[in-house]
C-alpha cells in the first residue's frame, strides 16, 4: 500500500506486549531511496529515548487506528542499541542494531534488502570468513548514506534548466518501504501545483546545499499530471505520469 510518509509521522507503535511510542521521522538511505527505520518516541515508557524500529519487524500500517504493530517485545526494544538522532547513524551502529535483532545487512545483498527483495521476515544467514571480513571493512570506511526525512523535507528541487520548487513530502510504499516519488511543492515557481518526481529520475542531491537536482526540465515538470493531496494514488495516475515522462514506471519486471 501507498503512503505519504507525513501520514505516517504520529502514528503509534505497539509491540507485541504493550504501546511503545509513536513515530516521529524516518530514516532513508540515498543509494536505494528505500526508508531504513522509523524514529520512534517511547514517550513516558523509556523517558527521553527514541529507539529506531526496522521494517524488517513491521506489519502493515492501520490507518483507521493510525496505529502500527511490530514484532518484537517491549525487553527487546528497550534492549535494543541507543541511538543519538542528532548525530549520524554510523554503518558500525547499524551492524550492532542488525546482529543484536539477527537481521541480515541490507547493504551486502544483492536486493533491495540485501538477500530478499522485501523487508520482512528475514533471517541472518550463515557468513563465510570472507562475507565477514567484506562486512568489517564496510563499517570502517562506508558512509551509510542515511538521512533524515524531516530534514530533507524544504530541501530545492533543481530542474536541468533551473529551481522548480521545494520537497514537501514523501510517498512510500509500505511492502518494500521504497520511496516511489518525492512532493514538490512549486508555489514559489507557478501557484498551486504539485507535482511527483520519482528518485529514479533523481541526477543526484547535494546534502550541504540542501538541494536535489532531477534530470527533468522544467517544461516537462509544468506540464506534468498534476498531482492532488487529498485524493488516493491510484495506478492510472502513475502510469499516466510516467507516460508524459516517457519514463519505465516501477512496477515494469515485477513478478
Amino acid at each position: 500500500m501507498i503512503h505519504n510518509l507525513s501520514d505516517l509521522k504520529g502514528f503509534g507503535i505497539k509491540a507485541t506486549d504493550g504501546e511503545i511510542g509513536e513515530v516521529t521521522d524516518f530514516y532513508f538511505d540515498d543509494d536505494q531511496w528505500t526508508i531504513r527505520y522509523l524514529v520512534v518516541d517511547t514517550g513516558k515508557w523509556l523517558t527521553g529515548r527514541q529507539v529506531l524500529v526496522s521494517p524488517i519487524s513491521l506489519g502493515k500500517a492501520d490507518r483507521a487506528n493510525r496505529r502500527i504493530e511490530v514484532d518484537l517485545t517491549m525487553e527487546q526494544i528497550k534492549n535494543s542499541p541507543g541511538i543519538e538522532t542528532d548525530k549520524p547513524v554510523s554503518r558500525q551502529y547499524e551492524a550492532s542494531y542488525f546482529d543484536y535483532y539477527g537481521y541480515p545487512y541490507y547493504w551486502t545483498g544483492p536486493y533491495l534488502w540485501g538477500p530478499g527483495a522485501y523487508p520482512g521476515p528475514l533471517m541472518m544467514p550463515e557468513r563465510t570468513q570472507a562475507e565477514a571480513e567484506a562486512v568489517r571493512r564496510e563499517q570502517e570506511s562506508s558512509d551509510p548514506h542515511l538521512h533524515s526525512a524531516g530534514e530533507v523535507t524544504g530541501y530545492y528541487i533543481e530542474a536541468t534548466d533551473g529551481d522548480i520548487g521545494h520537497v514537501e513530502d514523501f510517498i512510500v510504499d509500505d511492502q518494500d518501504w521504497a520511496i516511489r516519488y518525492v512532493v514538490v511543492d512549486t508555489k514559489n515557481w507557478w501557484p498551486g501545483k504539485k507535482v511527483l518526481v520519482s528518485p529514479q529520475w533523481i541526477e543526484r542531491a547535494s546534502w550541504h546545499d540542501s538541494r536535489v537536482y532531477v534530470n527533468l526540465a522544467r517544461r516537462d515538470i509544468q506540464e506534468a499530471p498534476e498531482y492532488d493531496v487529498s485524493r488516493p494514488l491510484s495506478r492510472d495516475y502513475e502510469s499516466s505520469l510516467h507516460r508524459h515522462y516517457r519514463r519505465a514506471p516501477y512496477w515494469e519486471g515485477k513478478a
